[in-house]
């Protein structure tokens, strides 16, 4: 009986640890195409590592995050340092952003597929919000809070979100971001400035609209930068 107890034991704590392992590691870019022959390509999921024993201060440096970025066309510009901006970066699951608004600028709905995004307002008031995955009831949820300086909010993971200044003054943000590359995937650009583009039948089906006007969105946003 006590062998085939611990038998169980085993099996369970076999099987536990297949669980524990059944999964892909985090990924840190969109795709790896895996090929036969080396000499063919050759890129990681990541960076390549210098020798610890050649590092310097200026591989976990980077300045210039005090000056503003000039906003684009939607009142908003986002400076990124990422892994490739410090090198230091690479590997510890992190990186940051300044986001800069306009009077009345959008940061458009978007996701960041690979990174959970932590936002604090230093300057200005914006609305932000995300929604949720699809509900057991077939729904998604939307979340908004109004912030002002000092305050505090999170996007998790690969939610749909957003942020608007609502202030006739400039606003200031900083984000941090779990991930070294955690990717954007802005939702208007994406659905509509695909190339090639996707088929318009799709797209008025889907968004219940009128051909044409699936054209014109296909046109504005195909030739946006």
């Amino acid at each position: 009986m006590a062998n085939h107890n611990t038998f169980v034991v085993l099996a369970l704590m076999a099987l536990t640890s297949f669980v524990a392992y059944a999964t892909d590691p985090t990924q840190l870019q969109d795709f790896c195409v895996g090929v036969k022959d080396p000499k063919e390509a050759l890129f990681v999921n990541g960076l390549f590592c210098k020798n610890p024993m050649e590092a310097t201060p200026d591989d976990f440096f980077y300045k210039g995050l005090d000056v503003p970025g000039k906003p684009n066309n939607l009142g908003v510009n986002v400076t990124m340092v990422t892994a490739m901006q410090v090198p230091g970066l690479n590997t510890l699951g992190i990186s940051l952003a300044r986001i800069d608004f306009a009077p009345y600028g959008l940061n458009p709905p978007h996701t960041h597929p690979r990174a959970t995004e932590v936002l604090t307002v230093l300057e200005g008031t914006l609305y932000v919000g995300f929604v949720t995955s699809n509900l057991p009831n077939g729904g998604n949820k939307l979340f908004t809070k109004v912030l002002n300086k000092g305050d505090v909010f999170v996007f998790p993971q690969g939610l749909v979100h957003f942020q608007f200044n609502v202030g006739n003054c400039p606003a200031v943000a900083i984000a941090g971001l779990s991930s070294q590359n955690p990717g954007v995937v802005t939702i208007a650009n994406a659905v509509f400035g695909a190339q090639p583009p996707i088929s318009v039948d799709v797209l008025a089906k889907a968004f219940q609209l009128d051909a044409n006007v699936v054209k014109f969105l296909q046109s504005h946003f195909g030739t946006s930068s």
